[in-house]
């Protein structure tokens, strides 16, 4: 019976998804060959995102800005898709799975950090393919370059939401909300606007990426350097791996059943983003 259960929940979520992902959002019919952006909020229902005892969810923040960035791309005449548009889970190879149904797209995904470390900040830009790092490179330059919070750099990782997906694909991750500054942040509707609004400049800034390295925000009106960027793709360890280890393998082990079952910090080689 079991079984039968945990079948009928994973159909039911997959369902769930597909519907949410035929609620597009665009200014009109044609879109002037603009590329179609799939918005992915991270986690969500069961799955609250972030470590154990942390006090905002990460979930409700990485829908409310997924939600303003369709709104901001969708009045920019972008065609938008959601990977959910409300608090349900959908599971990792369901959200690659709508990106991949569309053949001119783009997929972003919306997160914030976590760690036992109050005092860790900032902004953070990732991508997998050779093919993202211009996306990635853009996202981060306006996002870094317009939130009050460290600069982190850009990294390539092989999360899974980036390694499976046939398009241009970044994880963004708006900052930590178990920093104290950056979670008073986070937690203000005008900041999580401008989250949208940076991110969205650089989804159009793209193509404007140029070959020359710069570790500052350095560029004209018509160029945006390209990033620098960490190599992190042989670490093995989920994206809240390290604060995760600092628990006691009690408080471990009773998050680790939920994070398996395809969360976005699962450390499976089927279901993960890290």
């Amino acid at each position: 019976m079991a079984t039968i259960s945990c079948r009928l929940n994973f159909f039911l979520c997959l369902l769930i998804a597909l519907l949410a992902s035929n609620n597009f959002y665009a200014a009109s019919e044609s879109s002037g060959g603009l590329p179609t952006i799939v918005i992915d909020a991270g986690h969500g229902g069961h799955d609250r995102g972030g470590i154990p005892g942390q006090r905002i969810a990460e979930k409700d923040m990485t829908l409310d800005v997924a939600q303003r960035l369709r709104n901001v791309l969708a009045a920019k005449g972008y065609r938008v898709v959601m990977t959910r548009d409300s608090d349900v889970f959908v599971p990792l190879p369901t959200r690659v799975a709508i990106a991949n149904s569309y053949r001119n797209a783009i997929f972003v995904c919306i997160h914030f950090n976590a760690t036992q470390r109050r005092a860790a900040g900032g902004i953070e830009t990732y991508f997998y393919s050779r093919d993202s790092l211009p996306l990635a490179s853009a996202v981060h330059y306006y996002v870094a370059g317009g939130a009050p919070s460290s600069n982190r750099g850009v990294r390539r990782r092989g999360y899974y939401v980036l390694r499976r997906t046939n398009v241009p694909a970044v994880l963004v991750e708006c900052g930590f909300l178990t920093n104290p500054t950056e979670a008073a942040y986070a937690q203000t509707a005008s900041y999580r606007q401008k989250l949208a609004e940076e991110i969205a400049a650089g989804v159009g800034g793209r193509n404007s990426v140029t070959s020359a390295r710069s570790t500052t925000r350095v560029a004209t009106s018509e160029t945006i350097p390209i990033q620098p960027y960490m190599d992190q793709t042989n670490v093995t360890s989920s994206k809240h791996g390290k604060s995760k280890r600092s628990h006691k393998k009690s408080a471990r082990k009773k998050k680790s059943s939920s994070k398996r079952s395809g969360s976005e910090a699962s450390s499976g080689s089927t279901n993960r983003e890290g």
